[in-house]
């Protein structure tokens, strides 16, 4: 059955702090677990106990500490091989796994989101009420009822992304529909959360998207305009598989999308976020794929087109199809990765197209923890075609939870000896690892990384951070759908 991951860890005394399921943000349908997940689980299980006990705690407060996060990428490289930089020194003893915590890294995450949990949540459950503990404190003087309930969302989005995580700013997304009025997060509610985030804080935390649908018709320029001018936007996001009552569209297209990248232009907005893969049920397939990037970034080399999700196709089409998996780790066979080899093969034969990036969100949070080896090989990939300055750091959270888990995946992991020496990838750097992290993110946006750390350092939410350090709590859950069944799932919408 269908179930949020935050209601199934509800009753489970020890999450773990890297996810044993894929979890989906409604853009597409989880797979079942593996067997590799649950042979990481139990293996997660065996060392957390054994650890937890010497350290002489419970194993859910275990897996909330630097160690828990060791003893899971140890459980991972147990499963899959050395995909990941930890000892087991960091899983016995806490200041082995402080010591080697990054300082002042910039981390700059390109996908968060809202997601409204429901009051319930909040009030029957222990990280519910941790979370309404941390709302007092930001709005002693809340209002009561479905505005409190917002703020309250809103403060559990800064909870996770700036309390529990090391992420030092953000973009807030958003998904399309019709008419704003059935829009879970609209363009107006995504900058008032900017607004929020940034008041409460003191500095520049969070940027916000703006929503683009193109295959509205002219209409849509002014609300384009309106957009950009009233809510100063920073960004487009743009799904061109949302059909939204009209057909789907393609970036390519010169009599439906170009007048809005000359709008685009002109309006000053030079980064078009698009959702390329994930093919939810109720998406157009088709254009969900990202063959219509080769023309448009072609044609617009002004503008710079950020492919959400990488154009990943996600993993429910293995399950449902050959059987195979993309990237077999007993082959080391780089096969085809559905759908960012096609990226791939557009650079290939365009090494002028420069304004392609891949972006990680969702791609990165699967692949990493279900399938690493496939992870190494999508990132040793984009680095030899596109280069690591092509790659910007998205977690797609808070779906996926704190963003603390990615972002230890991404400073631990370390590509293998056997991938670099037959297939030629780089070894994932310190270097290559702040780029993806966040200085391209940075350099595409406009942010001057230590004007903004001077003012972040000293502003409210770093000291709330601080705090959060003294005596972490970490959720240690996920707030998207995951599949509890042995068998694939139905392919039906999640939120169908």
């Amino acid at each position: 059955m269908w179930i949020r991951q935050c209601d199934l860890d509800a009753d489970n005394p020890a999450a773990a702090p890297i996810p044993t399921r894929i979890v989906s943000n409604e853009e597409f349908v989880p797979p079942a677990q593996t067997r590799e997940q649950k042979a990481y689980e139990e293996r997660l299980a065996e060392i957390s106990e054994r650890a937890a006990r010497r350290q002489g705690l419970d194993r859910r407060t275990f897996l909330r500490t630097g160690s828990g996060m060791a003893a899971a990428l140890l459980a991972l490289n147990d499963v899959f091989g050395p995909c990941y930089e930890v000892s087991a020194a960091e899983a016995d003893e806490q200041h082995a796994f402080e010591e080697k915590w990054p300082k002042n890294q910039f981390v700059f995450d390109v996908q968060t989101h809202h997601v409204d949990i429901g009051q319930q949540w909040y009030d029957q459950t222990p990280d519910g009420r941790v979370v309404s503990s941390f709302f007092t404190r930001l709005r002693p003087k809340a209002r009561s009822g479905q505005d409190a309930l917002e703020q309250l969302n809103r403060a559990h989005y800064v909870k996770e992304v700036f309390g529990d995580s090391d992420t030092v700013m953000a973009i807030i997304s958003g998904v399309p529909s019709r008419t704003w009025d059935k829009n879970p997060l609209p363009p107006d509610q995504m900058v008032a959360t900017r607004t929020f985030v940034n008041e409460l804080a003191g500095s520049r935390r969070v940027l916000s998207h703006g929503l683009l649908r193109p295959n509205l018709g002219a209409r849509e320029l002014d609300e384009m305009e309106r957009q950009v001018k009233e809510l100063k936007i920073d960004a487009w996001k743009m799904y061109t598989g949302a059909e939204l009552g009209e057909k789907a569209w393609f970036m390519d297209d010169e009599k439906v999308a170009y007048p809005f990248w000359e709008k685009t232009k002109k309006l000053g907005v030079k980064n078009l976020c698009v959702h390329k893969g994930l093919p939810l049920g109720a998406f157009n397939e088709k254009a969900c794929t990202p063959l219509d990037l080769e023309k448009a970034a072609k044609d617009w080399p002004e503008l710079n087109f950020i492919v959400y999700h990488s154009g990943f196709r996600g993993f429910g089409w293995i399950a449902q199809g050959t059987g195979e998996r993309v990237a077999d780790p007993k082959k080391n066979d780089p096969q085809e990765i559905p759908w960012i080899s096609d990226i791939l093969r557009i650079l290939k034969r365009n090494p002028q197209i420069k304004n392609i990036y891949f972006e990680l969100g969702s791609t990165f949070a699967m692949t990493s923890s279900a399938a690493p080896d496939m992870c190494l090989h999508m990132l040793g990939q984009m680095i030899q075609t596109a280069g690591a300055d092509h790659i910007v750091w998205g977690t797609d959270s808070i779906w996926n939870g704190s963003p603390q888990s990615q972002i230890e995946r991404m400073r631990r992991l370390k590509m293998k000896d056997e991938l670099i020496e037959k297939f030629g990838y780089p070894q994932l750097t310190d270097e290559i690892k702040n780029q993806i992290l966040g200085f391209n993110a940075a350099k595409l946006f406009g942010i001057d990384i230590q004007a903004e750390l001077k003012r972040i350092k000293a502003d409210k939410l770093t000291q709330i951070r601080n705090e959060f350090r003294r005596r972490p709590a970490p959720s240690n859950t996920q707030y998207g759908w995951v599949w509890t069944g042995e068998n694939q799932p139905p392919t039906v919408p999640v939120g169908g």
